[in-house]
């Protein structure tokens, strides 16, 4: 298995070729337009090799960290210097296995692994604690700067160390003052007389794996330039500083400092791309660490609901199993569904990336100006699965707790640690709250500057729509009703977001909570729509076991009707947020028709899907 790791897979290669150009490979499209089920990527589709990746690392994750923390009966912490030193073995370790340079082509001694199996990746390494973020720097934000901006020069002499694990990678973005606003940052870098250096004044704050790191991609302003530009820094070079270890609240076993440069002296050679094209460096690189972190929510949701019913299955009270009791089944039901639904969008993003890639190249496009035009296309996507993935976890981990009682909020189990751990996500790569501003602001540019996206037309169907609604007289199918729910969302969408534009104008962008609103319902319409698309494509393989395909569907069904619902709240608010006198009943009469309830009962349809998981024992999707 380790060998089939170190050599990428032949057949990964072949897929991404196999792509054809699509006008729906396309970031937003989704809101306006219909995809076909065939053409989304699903996970069960992984092939053998990407299967084995995910089974190394989830036995490497199991084998050198979930074990040792349940003989040690406590989490790794930095600060410590022995555990410091045991996070610095578990990095050797990795990079002995391949797993420090899934990110790094081949040339260069990576594995140069397609976007997609990268956020396998991700997902798989969940399982391994606060070390899931020091690997992750590692192998995405650390190093893809240089892989799609470096110079040949630059490429041979750090990539070849970061994909080993002999250079530990970080990334220096954030400083005191320019979080959410990066491009607002202070450090300066100033052009020697001679054109042989940089002098790099300022600090950054909130580095991962800056304690111990080697290589760092910093973003700093030349002069009087108005935007970043980007440099590789070293750890050994004149000037430059490390501060001590934070004091976190979770993730405690990855190194977090600020780093100080003090006129550091770093060779122009090492500036990274072009000068002030360093805040797009940072936007396309955060928007494919955004993805990923949604992955790794998914992957430590279905690790948290795994833990909750093995313990459910083993805890008796009243004479039963807590496993037999609806309110434990309740928690169970509702998280396996949105793991299932998630993970659906993930996956069909990432896929989504790796085919427009192919689309680039094969127009003629250099690989690396490939890659982040790709991540770039998704930006949209990515700002959603980001916040839903971290959601996901947060409340898995916190359900998780309520179903082992006092024991979760004991150390020893691991589950407090889990929920600290998680609490992060909704902060790295962006806070929640600027990704769902995001992923508004960036669909609306799309539409109304690039015109690449024609939300005024899909609008125009919204009456035709309303009508079917009212009056049905059209051809039913198996899942008439599910497609009416996703459409009634898209719609739900482009009817509010167009009013609210119309009525407040340019102010619209000022109304933040109007906009985060409007978000959380584009949020639902795309893993709404990515869920049934998975579920339809399901029922065309023949060889899938029929029980659990008849589950699948259920939850694909309670994650419709729970997003209906959240939709819903989330449209009664905005129209109360924006609309005035007769519009407002106006408006809440069409969002009713247009979201009109699914006839299900969610309570049996819970119950249905935990037996399922409690009679496999883990989450088994």
């Amino acid at each position: 298995m380790q060998q089939a790791i170190l050599e990428p897979a032949e057949a990964q290669k072949q897929q991404t070729k196999s792509i054809a150009p699509n006008p729906r490979v396309k970031g937003g499209y989704f809101v306006t337009g219909d995809t076909p089920p065939e053409e989304i990527f699903i996970t069960e589709e992984w092939n053998e090799e990407q299967q084995m990746i995910a089974e190394m690392v989830t036995e490497f994750c199991v084998r050198e960290i979930q074990e040792p923390f349940f003989q040690r009966g406590r989490e790794l912490q930095v600060t410590n210097e022995a555990d410091r030193e045991e996070v610095l073995a578990l990095l050797k370790k990795a990079g002995e296995l391949g797993l420090c340079g899934v990110s790094v082509p081949e040339a260069y001694g990576g594995m140069g692994l397609d976007f997609k199996t990268n956020t396998l990746f991700s997902k798989a390494m969940a399982g391994g604690f606060s070390f899931a973020t020091t690997i992750g720097a590692q192998t995405s934000i650390g190093c893809l700067p240089i892989v799609y901006y470096g110079t040949q020069a630059q490429k041979e002499k750090y990539l070849p160390g970061i994909a080993s694990g002999a250079l530990i990678a970080a990334y220096a973005l954030t400083e005191p003052e320019a979080g959410s606003d990066a491009n607002s940052g202070k450090t300066t870098a100033t052009p020697s007389a001679d054109g042989s250096h940089y002098l790099l004044n300022g600090q950054k704050v909130w580095i991962t794996n800056g304690g111990f790191a080697d290589v760092f991609i910093v973003f700093a302003k030349i002069e009087d330039d108005e935007d970043l530009s980007a440099f590789i820094v070293e750890r050994q070079f004149e000037g430059f500083s490390v501060g001590p270890e934070e004091k976190k609240m979770g993730i405690k076993g990855s190194s977090t400092v600020q780093i100080y440069f003090d006129n550091c002296i770093v060779p122009s050679e090492n500036l990274l791309g072009a000068r002030a094209g360093g805040f797009k460096i940072a936007l396309n690189i955060l928007n494919g660490g955004r993805i990923k972190a949604g992955a790794g929510g998914v992957g430590g949701a279905q690790l948290s609901l795994t833990k909750a019913v093995q313990y459910a299955i083993e805890r008796q009270q009243f004479g039963q199993p807590i496993a037999q009791f609806g309110a434990i089944q309740y928690k169970i039901g509702d998280i396996a569904s949105q793991a299932f639904a998630c993970e659906a969008a993930v996956f069909r993003t990432a896929d989504l990336i790796d085919r427009k890639e192919a689309e680039l190249r094969a127009a003629g496009v250099s690989e690396n100006e490939a890659k982040f035009k790709a991540i770039r296309e998704f930006a949209i996507e990515a700002s959603i699965v980001k916040v839903k993935g971290s959601e996901l976890v947060c409340y898995a981990s916190d359900e998780t707790i309520q179903i082992h009682g006092g024991m979760g909020y004991a150390v020893e189990t691991g589950l407090e640690m889990a929920y600290r751990d998680a609490r992060i996500t909704k902060i790295y790569e962006g806070t929640n709250e600027v990704n769902r501003l995001l992923s508004v602001g960036e669909l609306t540019k799309r539409a109304l500057k690039t015109k690449e996206v024609d939300l005024v037309g899909a609008g125009k169907k919204i009456p035709a729509f309303l009508l079917r609604q009212i009056a049905p007289f059209y051809p039913r199918t198996r899942y008439s009703d599910e497609e009416s729910i996703v459409q009634g969302l898209k719609n739900t969408f482009l009817f509010l977001s167009g009013m609210a534009g119309r009525q407040l104008g340019k102010k619209m962008i000022d109304e933040q909570e109007l906009v985060l609103l409007l978000s959380d319902i584009l949020a639902e319409a795309y893993v709404a729509e990515s869920v049934l698309l998975k579920v339809k494509k399901l029922e065309g393989r023949a060889d899938l076991d029929q029980e659990k395909l008849a589950v699948q569907r259920q939850m694909m069904q309670l994650y419709l009707y729970e997003a209906l619902a959240r939709a819903k709240k989330a449209a009664t608010e905005a129209i109360a947020s924006f609309a005035t006198g007769y519009r407002k009943s106006l408006y809440r009469l069409v969002v009713n028709t247009m979201l009109k309830p699914n006839d299900i009962n969610p309570k049996q349809l819970r119950r249905n899907i935990a037996g399922f998981v409690i009679e496999n024992k883990e989450y088994c999707f």
